[in-house]
C-alpha cells in the first residue's frame, strides 16, 4: 500500500513538472528583434504620447481646477481632484514602465559591444537610476500634495525622460545601422575561421 502511494505521488509530481514545462514562458534571447521592437515602441510611446509638453501641461495645469472650484460644489471638486490625481499617478507609472523597458534594452545590448565608452555608460546608468528615483519622488509628491503641487517636478521629469529617449534612440539607430550589422557579421565570420 505504501509503495502504491509512493508511485502515485511520483506520478503526480511528474505531471506537475510536465505541466510547468509546457506552460512556462520561454525567455527571450538577448539581442532579439523583439527587444529592439519593444525599445522602439517604448521610445515612441514616451515621445509622442507621454512626454509632449502640451500633454504634461494639460495634466498638471491648474486652469481646470480653477474652473471647477469656481463653478461646482465641494463633492464635485473632491471627485475632480481624485480623478486628476489618479490620471497623474497613471502618467508617472507609464513613464516608469517605459523607462524600465528602455533600461533593460540598453543593459542587454550594451554588453555586446566592445568599443563603448565606460564613462558614457556609467553616466547613462546614473541617468536611468536618477530618473526612476525622480518618478518615485513624483509619485510620493502626488500622493501628498496632489497634481497641482507637483507641476514643476513633473515638467523636469518629462524633460529628463525626453533627453534619455534621444540617447536611446541614438543607440537603437546604431544597432540597426548597416555598419553595426557588418561588424557583427565580420566578427562572427572571424570566429568561425579560427
Amino acid at each position: 500500500m505504501i509503495s502504491f502511494l509512493l508511485y502515485i505521488a511520483v506520478g503526480l509530481g511528474l505531471l506537475i513538472l510536465l505541466f510547468l514545462a509546457v506552460f512556462r514562458r520561454t525567455p527571450r534571447a538577448e539581442g532579439s528583434a523583439q527587444a529592439l521592437l519593444d525599445a522602439r515602441q517604448a521610445v515612441r510611446k514616451l515621445q509622442t504620447g507621454l512626454l509632449p509638453s502640451e500633454f504634461v501641461n494639460t495634466i498638471f495645469s491648474d486652469q481646470d481646477w480653477q474652473y471647477v472650484t469656481a463653478t461646482t460644489s465641494l463633492p464635485i471638486q473632491r471627485l475632480f481632484m481624485a480623478e486628476r490625481k489618479r490620471i497623474a499617478l497613471a502618467w508617472v507609472g507609464q513613464i516608469r514602465r517605459q523607462l524600465i523597458c528602455l533600461q533593460d534594452f540598453h543593459r542587454g545590448h550594451s554588453r555586446h559591444f566592445a568599443h563603448l565608452n565606460p564613462g558614457v555608460e556609467i553616466a547613462l546608468a546614473v541617468d536611468f537610476a536618477l530618473l526612476r528615483l525622480e518618478c518615485r519622488a513624483l509619485s510620493v509628491l502626488l500622493h501628498l500634495r496632489g497634481p497641482y503641487g507637483a507641476s514643476r517636478i513633473a515638467g523636469r521629469t518629462a524633460a529628463a525622460a525626453s533627453r534619455l529617449c534621444e540617447t536611446t534612440e541614438q543607440a537603437i539607430s546604431f544597432l540597426t545601422s548597416r555598419g553595426a550589422v557588418r561588424v557583427t557579421n565580420d566578427s562572427a565570420q572571424g570566429g568561425a575561421q579560427l
